[in-house]
């Protein structure tokens, strides 16, 4: 017995292939959202059953023992349910027949190849995470309120000279095209945009940042993670696609932040004591787009949050009890990567390292300054840094 998903667009039934047309007029029963199920003509005659609210229960218990089948947007399989179907059932027992994504057509319309053109979704996602310093992007939108939200944080963080295009009923006979910058969307958005919208963003001004930025891009009060000593913390993190990380001490958030912007779908969660500090994590996480859950102290508020795949201590390594307390949150296999700067804090790295083995390593660092008609060294603190996999 197999679940079969059947993308569909804005132009219901004619856009259809011919075998996603019969496998439609040949179902016993079909799930979607209303929408979508009113794109079915009269030659579907299987029982429609709309998805409730909330949708996830729904998927979980959906009878896929029998024959059951699934319209859905566009390419389900592209952040669409295709892939939640998948990753509940397995793939033996989910067939996906896709239809042109609203991505593609977008791209088309735009003159964009589609492989240098990024896709962001806001379905579920907070709106800052669709900022970005340079490049371009298709992002997914949760409805019409979507697009003057993303102009609004895009002004609000620099970005208001960017292009910005909502597209909206893609492929199908109310499709409709219309640009500006993204501050003209902010400050009068049109008040008739469809729910069906998709956004084409080029950023601007375009500055095309690398890792590890420069610290005055942050909004700090002195507890940061300095960028020498954040780009050798990055390569100890080793950040893969779609991991969380736990920032722990969290200072700016300067850690946590490039973290996010490192790999497609890294997100992670900022533990600050002080509550100034955590506003200026929450401002520079807006700030880059960035995917950060903001919480309290560490230990205390590690209660609740995702299991990680990696940790960084960055500060309070001597608080009684936080190195065990992030260890025993660590997966097999999970990494854990601390940077010490105080003697005290120095000595509790080298005796986990004498317990659990890893790695130690101590960086110094040398800036340039000058010195009367010449130039000389001036030493940075030294770091040491302890990294470990747990088994």
């Amino acid at each position: 017995m197999t679940c079969i998903v059947v993308g569909i667009g804005a132009d219901g039934m004619a856009g259809l292939s011919e075998s996603s047309r019969l496998e439609l007029r040949s179902a016993t029963v079909i799930y979607g959202s209303p929408r979508q199920l009113d794109l079915l003509d009269d030659t579907v005659t299987a029982p429609r059953h709309p998805w409730p609210t909330p949708m996830l229960p729904a998927l979980e218990h959906l009878p896929v023992d029998e024959d059951i089948h699934v319209v859905a947007s566009g390419d389900p399989l592209l952040h669409g349910i295709g892939a939640t179907l998948i990753r509940l059932h397995g793939a033996e027992r989910v067939r996906v027949l896709p239809q042109v994504s609203s991505v593609s057509l977008a791209c088309a319309r735009m003159g964009w190849t589609a492989h240098d053109t990024e896709v962001i979704s806001l379905v579920t996602a907070p709106v800052h995470t669709a900022v970005r310093r340079g490049g371009r992007a298709v992002v997914l939108c949760r409805d019409a309120s979507t697009p003057r939200a993303l102009a609004a944080v895009l002004t609000e963080t620099g970005r208001g000279a960017s292009e910005f295009t909502v597209l909206e009923q893609l492929g199908g006979a109310r499709e409709r095209i219309r640009g500006g910058p993204a501050d003209a969307w902010a400050a009068a958005p049109p008040t008739d945009i469809d729910d069906l919208n998709v956004i084409a963003v080029r950023y601007l001004p375009d500055e095309h940042d690398g890792l590890a930025l420069p610290d005055d891009v942050f909004s700090h009060d002195g507890q940061i993670t300095k960028q020498t000593v954040r780009a050798v913390t990055l390569a100890a993190l080793s950040p893969r696609p779609g991991e969380l990380l736990w920032d722990v001490g969290s200072g700016s958030g300067s850690i946590a932040v490039e973290w996010c912007r490192s790999a497609p779908g890294c997100h992670a969660v900022a533990f600050e004591a002080n509550a100034a500090r955590r506003d200026r994590v929450s401002a520079n996480a807006r700030s880059f787009g960035a995917d950060v859950e903001i919480r309290g102290a560490a230990p205390q508020d590690f209660y609740g949050a995702g299991q990680p795949d990696v940790i960084f201590i960055g500060g309070g390594l001597t608080r009684g009890g936080l190195m065990q307390a992030c260890i025993d949150r660590l997966p097999a296999g999970g990494r854990l990567v601390a940077n010490a700067v105080t003697a005290e804090s120095e000595a509790l790295l080298v005796e986990w390292h004498s317990r659990l083995g890893g790695e130690l390593r101590r960086f110094q660092h040398y800036r340039g300054e000058p010195l009367g008609g010449f130039t000389g060294w001036r030493p940075l603190m030294p770091i040491t840094q302890w990294t470990v996999t747990m088994l």
